[in-house]
């Protein structure tokens, strides 16, 4: 069974750019610990402080694997720091989705 990984992000309006600017750095990060990245998504038109990512993964079990790498990988703990720092990510929750097939 595949799983997809929805993060969903209530972020500051005010600090998008530094909110694209942590998701540009999951671009390379994420698919070097495993993770199927299906892309990041920032606010356009409507609201203006919701973001989205998507990550597939093979099973719960490869992403928890995935999350233990992602602890023990010095450019995740940067992009992680950079977050806190900046403050512009003011709420995450995630949602396991699978996909629906015939």
């Amino acid at each position: 069974m595949t799983v997809t990984c929805c993060i969903r992000y209530v972020i500051d309006p005010f600090k998008k750019d530094d909110f694209e600017a942590y998701a540009r750095n999951w671009l390379t990060i994420i698919p070097a610990l495993g993770g199927d990245l299906l892309g990041y998504f920032l606010p356009h038109e409507g609201t203006n402080n919701i973001a989205l990512a998507m990550i597939g993964f093979d099973s719960l079990a490869s992403y928890e694997a995935y999350r233990g790498r992602l602890r023990s990988d010095a450019a995740s703990m940067a992009n992680f720091r950079f977050a806190q720092e900046r403050k512009f990510i003011l709420e995450e929750t995630r949602t396991f989705l699978q996909p629906v097939s015939k």
